[in-house]
């Protein structure tokens, strides 16, 4: 494998795992009630945070799990958890309220707001929604294949995170469009749609999870049920 075809592969693999683009409708929930340059601050802001986490983990793997003492299972199981609870506060439309609530209390300020949203959503929308054990592994992965290209792996590998916190930062930045096309209702039909997804990807994550940590427990079908059919 060429430096040329591991980048190439590395980043439709991340691309997909993240999926900036179908996340746009969550941002958007997520930032409904912010003025749309503080939107794009606080996209600017998650993209340097997918590119800051992921380069770690491409540098140094598995190292901070290890040093807790954390399995990407457990990993997986605890940040399926943290993805229900938030499909269910979309489910029941208290997602977007909850954000609201949050930062105007702890800010009157409109840019101050900006800036309090965004440590509300580090956790869960930033991780392990957008960042998650799918990706952390992809991550370590590629940076164990890319150890025989040497420093130019090295390069290649940070030049695609980069490339893909870029594209999340721009397909953020679309959400004001996506709001005024949707408009109030439309954007609560599809959060509510997609918190339902939500709830059924936590549940999935969580079954990986214990798949992986257990014998027999569950079926394989269970917990990779569409890997056969590729």
């Amino acid at each position: 494998m060429s430096p040329q075809d591991f980048a190439v592969n590395f980043f439709i693999a991340l691309f997909a795992l993240i999926d900036p683009i179908g996340n746009v409708p969550l941002f958007a929930a997520a930032t409904s009630g912010v003025k749309s340059k503080d939107s794009r601050l606080i996209s600017a802001y998650i993209a340097l945070f997918v590119l800051g986490f992921l380069t770690f983990f491409y540098f140094t793997g598995l190292s901070l799990l290890a040093f807790f003492g954390i399995s990407l299972p457990a990993f997986r199981i605890a940040g399926g958890i943290i993805l229900f609870l938030m499909g269910l506060e979309m489910v029941r439309g208290e997602f977007t309220k909850t954000l609201e609530t949050a930062t105007e209390a702890a800010d009157p300020d409109p840019r101050g707001q900006a800036r309090r949203r965004f440590e509300q959503m580090i956790v869960p929308f930033a991780m392990p929604l957008l960042i998650g054990p799918g990706a952390i592994s992809t991550v370590i992965i590629y940076a164990s294949e890319a150890k025989e290209f040497g420093l130019t792996g090295a390069a290649v590998g940070v030049g695609v995170i980069a490339a893909i916190a870029l594209a999340t930062m721009l397909s953020f930045w679309a959400s004001p469009i996506l709001t005024r096309l949707m408009g109030r209702i439309g954007l609560t039909i599809v959060v509510r749609v997609l918190g339902l997804i939500l709830c059924a990807m936590a549940v999935q994550f969580v079954l990986a999870g214990i798949a992986d940590s257990t014998h027999g427990v569950i079926l394989k079908k269970a917990s990779a049920p569409y890997q056969d059919a590729h």
